[in-house]
């Protein structure tokens, strides 16, 4: 699939895969639709994306936990596409990045705020964001859906209960819509992450920056632009650094 001018929608676009995608896409000179709630970011993200290379780069406040909030983004983006592109409003390629984990506590510590926005983000957010883009998407053969998920959600591990079963419940969302679309003409794909060093860990613990890049020391974990340069037609791709073995199994290095 060639990908020159052609439009496509991330989500979680302002820091971490979705950034690193949305430079990566712009690289192959592709329209973006760039979406999260950080309006500034996005911003900086988009500027990238059209000095690597995109022929447009748009941006638009979005909060995948808000239906509304979503129904408003994919109708802009509808809107924007028909704009530029005809005939009709047709798009190519969905990323479902949003999402992300809050806490490490296991579950007799856990706490419902951060319980609920991990389900709200990571499963739930992937429903609306799926459910307004893809009529978009159905009339468009070779289309691609492409969901992030996780190490996580094959694997669990302590203090993870939460996060790894949302992450669970994006690959099975991931392998119920490959048989919903069969037929359609669109790809449906998860890449799943082991250790990545992006902004996922400072997000996790709160803005505890030490804690933060504790989990990454003596590692060479993988970066965002890994995930991004991946550009193959999978059903599923598991992701890992060589220093890791298992979910819990990470090799340190001492000097």
């Amino acid at each position: 699939m060639t990908l020159k001018n052609k439009w496509v929608l991330i989500t979680g676009a302002s820091s971490g895969f979705g950034a690193a995608a949305a430079c990566a896409f712009g690289v192959e000179g592709s329209n973006l639709l760039l979406g999260a709630r950080r309006l500034d970011r996005l911003k900086e993200v988009a500027a990238e994306a059209l000095r690597a290379g995109a022929l447009e780069a748009h941006f638009h406040a979005l909060d995948v936990s808000k239906t509304a909030s979503v129904d408003a983004f994919v109708a802009w983006g509808r809107h924007t596409i028909t704009n530029h592109r005809s005939p009709g409003a047709r798009l190519d390629v969905l990323i479902n990045n949003a999402g992300g984990a809050q806490g490490l506590d296991p579950v007799a510590e856990g706490k419902d705020d951060d319980w609920e926005t991990m389900l709200q983000t990571n499963v739930l957010g992937v429903l609306r964001m799926t459910r307004a883009a893809l009529p978009l998407m159905l009339d468009n053969l070779g289309s691609s859906l492409i969901n992030i998920g996780s190490l996580a959600g094959h694997v669990a591990y302590e203090g993870g209960a939460a996060y790894c079963a949302a992450k669970a419940g994006e690959l099975q969302i991931t392998r119920a819509l490959r048989l919903e679309l069969n037929g359609t003409g669109i790809r449906v794909t998860t890449v799943d992450p082991g250790l990545a060093e992006t902004e996922f860990s400072l997000v996790r613990f709160k803005g505890d920056v030490a804690r933060a890049k504790n989990v990454y020391e003596g590692t060479r974990p993988l970066t965002a632009k890994d995930i991004a340069d991946i550009h193959v037609n999978i059903d599923e791709l598991l992701v890992k650094p060589v220093d890791q073995a298992a979910v819990h199994k990470v090799y340190r290095r001492t000097t």
